[in-house]
């Protein structure tokens, strides 16, 4: 009988703006380029094996998956340093084990068509504020434009964020109303 030869992962942390989530990076690829799964609650972790068992912990509030890394977000009322080992261990010993993360793909958001304008703002999106926001354990996709208001969608430790909404307001509207001044008059982020 042939086994395959255990994993072996490396993970290191990374705090971000916001002070509840923590960044658990990961020394593989987790999920395909450009997709992010976002589990608010442990009712949308039905198809990711992972967040389950994270949202096991009382202290486990929301849990994020992009790229190469797990954002966690705690509950308030307890500290990093009393949880954070408890938690890369977890990580690291089910990637060690081999298991998926994810059963299925994450629904994809309502198709719009994409005119000039919509690629113009997918572009701003990816090259200049997404690898910002993914540097803090977050994601930002495009959500739909109408009426010039861009909607977005925050995610992972951009979630409940207290300094979300500035860096929505101050700096992502503002980078767009300079770089598409005749087009966006607002963004706007879902929930």
């Amino acid at each position: 009988m042939v086994t395959a030869a255990p994993k072996n992962i490396h993970i290191y942390l990374e705090s971000n703006p916001n002070p509840n989530s923590l960044k658990f990076v990961v020394s593989e690829m987790l999920v395909p380029e450009g997709m992010s799964f976002d589990f608010p609650n442990p009712e949308a972790a039905q198809n990711a094996p992972l967040a389950q068992e994270l949202f096991m912990y009382p202290f486990v509030e929301r849990v994020f998956y992009m790229s190469n890394f797990v954002t966690v977000t705690k509950k308030e009322d307890v500290e990093w340093i009393e949880i954070q080992g408890t938690i890369k261990n977890h990580i690291q010993q089910f990637l060690e084990a081999g298991k998926l993360i994810l059963d299925m793909p994450d629904d994809a958001a309502p198709a719009q068509e994409e005119t000039e304008t919509i690629k113009k703002i997918k572009t701003i999106l990816d090259e200049y504020i997404r690898p910002a926001v993914e540097q803090d354990g977050g994601a930002i996709t495009f959500h739909s434009y109408v009426d010039k208001i861009v909607t977005v969608k925050l995610q992972g430790s951009c979630s409940g964020c207290p300094s979300s909404t500035i860096t929505l307001k101050a700096g992502i509207e503002n980078l767009f109303k300079r770089m598409m001044p005749e087009d966006v008059t607002e963004v706007v982020a879902l929930g």
